[in-house]
């Protein structure tokens, strides 16, 4: 291979968030000492776990055994039209709207928030390579309702979309406000965004009424092979009177469920990954399986959950159509009830007083 072209295909990986990057030599301008997740040059996860597989064996396997599987004859991705209208005109009913992959939108207390808002076309900084979408987002950015806040767990490529970003940001009547982790103001910074407010793990802030913090989650960052964990990845917690929700960005499983738990004492609502989660000796450490999922809705304390981060990138081996039935499995091993743990369709409203009634 030549060297152009190994650059190009490790620029490749790198968009898709799933390979390793060169190591980090530059000092880490928001170092603490007293934060053990801190480091000189960037950040770490809160408990030990195994180290990132080898890329380029799980490259090879890939090639070797035809992956990712194919779906099962005649399925579809679910995807129905969004009440774009009512989502507009909403302005008190909590709501939840899967987007696709991460991007949810959730309105509560008259607030309109996106998380890890994509809209394009691929999960990868080319517009010719990278993971693509199988399905269109099922709403444009323009057919949304204002936004008020972004809520952006990492920088990975398919959670970090510059052009949905840039796009969220001209909005008619003013940008909305962006809640990053450490490190990402000066990446949007750089694209023209600056009405960004970064948080640590356990930090928060208030906003007409709705509480947001950063949590903690067990992953990594890397927006080229040079970056290695140089920002900071989370989970998200809403609070509001009729809404406590979480959001639990991309993370292998850990202890820090728990301690996210303990902390908040539970929650009406988590968004939790069911996707991406195939080899288990390389996705393990950083992409919960549903079988994952459903013992950190139980860690959580979460009334009720919805599976995300799946159905709209074919990102690793398991075929799209293997996520709703493993966590089917996964929900009937746990004895929990098939409500309390659901999957949506692309484009699909969930009225919050319907879901949370007796």
């Amino acid at each position: 291979m030549s060297r152009t072209r190994l650059a190009f295909v490790v620029l490749a990986l790198a968009a898709a968030g799933l390979a390793g990057t060169c190591a980090n030599t530059d000092v880490n301008p928001y170092y603490d000492p007293a934060k053990p997740h801190h480091t000189p040059v960037g950040f770490r996860n809160n408990y030990p776990h195994p180290a990132k597989g080898n890329f380029w064996k799980w490259r090879y396997e890939q090639w070797r055994d035809g992956l990712p599987k194919p779906p099962a004859s005649g399925y579809t991705v679910p995807v129905v039209a969004p009440d774009a209208a009512y989502l507009r005109a909403n302005g008190s009913e909590p709501t939840v709207t899967w987007l696709g992959h991460a991007t949810l939108l959730v309105q509560v207390g008259g607030m309109n928030i996106l998380t890890d808002p994509h809209f394009g076309d691929r999960a990868s900084p080319f517009s010719f390579a990278g993971p693509k979408r199988v399905v269109p987002p099922p709403i444009r950015i323009e057919d949304l309702p204002r936004i008020d806040v972004v809520l952006v767990s990492h920088n990975h490529y398919d959670h970090l979309d510059e052009e949905s970003v840039v796009r969220l940001n001209a909005q008619p009547g003013g940008p909305p406000r962006f809640y990053v982790p450490l490190g990402l103001k000066p990446w949007l910074a750089g694209v023209g965004i600056t009405r960004v407010e970064e948080l640590d793990w356990w930090e928060s802030r208030r906003l007409d009424g709705v509480e947001v913090h950063l949590v903690p989650a067990q992953h990594w960052s890397a927006r080229t092979p040079w970056d290695d964990n140089r920002t900071l990845w989370g989970g998200f917690v809403l609070l509001h009177p009729k809404l406590r929700f979480y959001y639990s960005g991309d993370t292998g499983y850990s202890k820090d469920f728990e301690d996210i738990g303990r902390r908040f004492g539970g929650f009406d609502l988590a968004a939790i990954p069911v996707g991406a989660y195939e080899p288990r000796w390389f996705m393990g450490p950083q992409h919960v399986n549903p079988e994952e999922a459903v013992r950190i809705h139980r860690d959580v304390k979460a009334r009720y959950s919805v599976g995300v981060h799946w159905g709209t990138f074919e990102l690793t081996d398991e075929s799209i159509d293997e996520p709703p039935a493993k966590l089917a499995a996964a929900r009937a091993s746990a004895g929990l009830a098939p409500e309390r743990f659901f999957l949506m369709a692309h484009g699909e409203t969930r009225r919050i007083a319907d879901l949370l009634a007796p």
